[in-house]
């Protein structure tokens, strides 16, 4: 009897301690890459059987689309799904509220806040300016069809998810905790595990689970090196540093031919700049300034006036003002994601720069007296290979057999300069002691 009660005793503390609770984290924009990870996140901890998934959320908002598939896995999982808004100073941004909502439990550090999921320009600019106000209504709509969907079912409050969207109604943690936004205020990851060991949820199909997350071994799901590629890409900033990348390497590679590196390095980042670009809200004109601009930089190597030089930085300039689009249905952002004039400019000036100094280089190797052709061999030194004379004979320069003639008689063996080129004869005389 005493050794089934104290198997009794320790089969509890056993269940608790093996239990794992998988994490992920989401820290900056909603994109393909990040989206694809937080799926993926739920499907990897439902086969590793995990007591919970634990998501540290901090963003700006993002993809309407990419968001859509995270609430999807999040509302479809068979793993309860607690998702902390934290640390300090985070926040639950536009297309981030819907992925709050979506949890089965949600937290939020002291000094965080939540909403502003008004549908609004990747640019900053309301919809009803950039698009009418037909499109905006039906957007804006959808948008809170879609919020108070996902809070009816996950019972959190429905009215405040409509606010969010038609009003930009944002609110800091503990007025959303009073508002039924959000569950509890947690200062740590940690204190939001214990806080709600215990806990009945309702996950995938009806089931009902009893969360045990008080000591849990907490176990990270790192995202996939495509998925790490495509969510560092999905800046703005990124986009257009790579396209100067990749315009000052196609410069330095023709104005110097067989670096090779250079132009591979620019060919490299002019790719990634297309890719990158592919994922986000950006205007295909301003993609086309901007490559017409790296033309017009290109073809100052050749003309050297300054001119093209100054229009390709100036289009190049203007590619980036124009790059992030202002109306995009598919894009739920805070105004702060944009290309910023603090990292245009400076790029810009570096790159005019630089252009200017590689134009300016290769008009002072134009000017250089030839070295290489027929031109290049005036003045070259060799060595007769037999008597030169007025009729013929022939010579031995530049590491090659060269027919020869010269206006005095040379001895064999005598030092000889070229002093003329006529096709494949060289007129020689012989070299001054």
């Amino acid at each position: 009897m005493a050794f089934l009660f104290l198997a009794g005793l320790l089969v509890p503390a056993r269940a608790v301690a093996s239990s794992v609770v998988a994490r992920c984290e989401l820290e900056g924009v909603v994109d393909a890459g990040s989206g694809a990870y937080l799926a993926d996140c739920v499907r990897r901890a439902e086969a590793r059987g995990a007591t919970a998934l634990l998501v540290r959320l901090d963003t700006p908002g993002g993809s309407l689309e990419a968001t859509r598939s995270v609430v999807q896995a999040f509302l479809g999982s068979r793993v309860p799904v607690l998702v902390w808004v934290g640390p300090s100073g985070a926040h639950a941004g536009s297309a981030g509220v819907f992925i709050a909502l979506a949890s089965n439990v949600a937290a939020m550090a002291p000094g965080t806040n939540i909403g502003a999921a008004h549908p609004v320009s990747a640019g900053g600019q309301d919809v009803e300016g950039a698009g009418g106000e037909h499109l905006a209504r039906k957007i804006e709509n959808d948008t809170v069809a879609f919020a108070e969907s996902i809070a009816q079912q996950r019972g959190r409050n429905a009215a405040w998810a409509a606010s969010a969207v038609r009003d930009s109604a944002s609110v800091p943690a503990d007025q959303a905790v009073a508002l039924r936004v959000v569950e509890s205020v947690a200062p740590t990851e940690a204190a939001f595990l214990s806080s709600v060991d215990g806990q009945r949820v309702e996950v995938a199909e009806g089931k009902t689970v009893t969360l045990s997350t008080r000591g849990a071994q907490v176990e990270t799901l790192e995202p996939g090196l495509s998925q790490r590629v495509v969510h560092a890409l999905a800046q703005p900033s990124i986009v257009y540093l790579l396209f100067l990348a990749a315009a000052l390497g196609l410069v330095v590679e023709l104005s110097h031919p067989g670096a090779i590196a250079p132009g591979l390095l620019g060919g490299v980042a002019l790719v990634l700049a297309l890719m990158a670009s592919a994922t986000l809200p950006v205007r295909s004109g301003a993609l086309v300034l901007m490559l017409v601009g790296m033309g017009l930089i290109i073809a100052e190597l050749f003309v050297t006036h300054g001119l093209l030089g100054t229009a390709g930085v100036g289009l190049m300039l203007l590619g980036g003002v124009l790059l992030v689009d202002r109306f995009e249905p598919g894009w739920f952002v805070e105004p702060s994601f944009r290309l910023s004039w603090a990292v245009m400019l400076p790029t810009a000036l570096v790159l005019a720069g630089a252009a200017a100094l590689i134009a300016y280089r290769s008009a002072q190797t134009r000017k250089l007296p030839q070295r290489g052709g027929d031109v290049g061999l005036v003045g070259e030194a060799g060595t007769a290979l037999g008597p030169v004379t007025p009729s013929g004979g022939e010579v031995f320069v530049h590491g090659e057999r060269w027919r020869a003639v010269s206006f005095t008689p040379i001895r064999e063996g005598a030092r000889v300069v070229v002093r003329a080129v006529e096709g494949l004869t060289l007129t020689v005389a012989e070299a001054l002691p």
